[in-house]
């Protein structure tokens, strides 16, 4: 504290203040009303306000409410007579930091320094933190803003990359429907529902508001209704699907869509020989970030290593599901108590900090 107002209609008490202060090297400013005290607070900087309470004119209580309405105001500690402590208690609330009871003698003038000095730490604790708040709710609103910049770029990424899948797609369709060789046209109208399983992806974060996990139900939902649409002779017209709501990263929603495309059309040319019959997909919350998806059929399974060549695949879905799964840290397998082919891939939701080195 190195310069103080004194406000106070009493000269004698003014002049014990200014010279008991001094002898500690503090400048005080003494006043007699509160119109006065106003007015050196507009041209004069001060640490602290010592305000009587009693003074012709303007009150202490109404100079006390008209400094509060300045800005950046100095802290204020009421003096009053032993009687009026009812007045200071309403000072207190009305916002002043602090009272001092005043006596004729000086006395007092010991305790007023302290409560000054208290004033001046309190207040300069309080604007220390006003300003680290106040510095926390800057950076925090500008990574607000610079995560929503971020939201709106990576929708527009995501819009354009779906657009552009879509694109191929179309491309790989028409060069399926048009190639002579019916190998060629089965293997890129396989290499077509790969692509659209990616698409869809893209497609479901452009709509999203969080670029950052694919709601897989609703992925599903979207790339199961792509798939029978893209059936020839609505062959998968009894393709069903179950669902828990899962949430994972866009690469994990990546690699789930495209196991679900490849275990369906798996299922879709080698289960039903004859025809065609139901096939269901199902994925569920386990637990423990682990999720669990099933593609079942009733159809005639895995055909065995004596089966003709016409009844046994290439191999290059299961290989493309392997790989996948690798991406999920999943553990597939093939239930062997279901009547047809059911396949179980168990994966995780979200991608498992690395493990500290022993």
């Amino acid at each position: 504290m190195r310069k103080a107002l004194y406000i106070d209609d009493d000269a004698g008490l003014r002049t014990l203040v200014k010279r008991g202060f001094g002898r500690d090297g503090i400048d005080v400013v003494d006043v007699a009303d509160g119109e006065s005290g106003l007015k050196a607070l507009e041209t004069q900087s001060f640490d602290v306000v010592a305000l009587d309470l009693y003074m012709p004119g303007l009150s202490g209580l109404e100079t006390l409410e008209r400094i509060n309405q300045m800005p950046n105001h100095p802290p204020v500690v009421v003096v009053t007579g032993a009687q009026d402590s009812r007045m200071a208690v309403t000072a207190l609330k009305a916002g002043a930091f602090d009272y001092v009871i005043k006596d004729v003698q000086g006395e007092f003038i010991y305790l007023l320094k302290a409560a000054l000095q208290a004033a001046v730490d309190a207040m300069r604790t309080h604007r220390a933190k006003e300003a680290a708040e106040a510095e926390v709710r800057e950076a925090r609103d500008r990574f607000e803003a610079l995560a929503a910049e971020r939201a709106i770029l990576m929708r527009e990424v995501n819009h354009r990359v779906g657009n552009s899948l879509q694109l191929i797609a179309s491309l790989l369709t028409l060069q399926s429907n048009s190639a002579r060789d019916p190998e060629v046209s089965k293997a890129l109208a396989s290499a077509t529902g790969r692509v659209l399983a990616v698409a869809q992806v893209h497609r479901r974060l452009y709509t999203s508001d969080d670029v950052q996990s694919v709601s897989v139900d609703q992925y599903l939902t979207a790339l199961v209704e792509d798939l029978r649409r893209s059936s020839e002779s609505n062959a998968l017209a009894q393709l069903t699907l179950k669902t828990d709501p899962v949430n994972v990263d866009p690469d994990r929603a990546v690699a789930v869509g495209v196991i679900v495309n490849e275990l369906v059309m798996n299922a879709l040319k080698y289960a039903y020989p004859a025809g065609k019959g139901a096939i269901r997909v199902a994925i569920r919350d386990s637990g423990n970030n682990r999720a669990v998806l099933s593609v079942e059929d009733d159809g005639v399974g895995i055909a065995p290593p004596s089966e003709p060549p016409d009844r046994k695949s290439t191999g290059l879905g299961q290989r493309i599901v392997k790989a996948m799964g690798e991406k999920l840290n999943a553990h597939i397998e093939t239930d062997p108590s279901h009547r047809g082919t059911r396949v179980v891939v168990s994966f995780d939701m979200r991608k498992e900090a690395p493990r500290p080195a022993a």
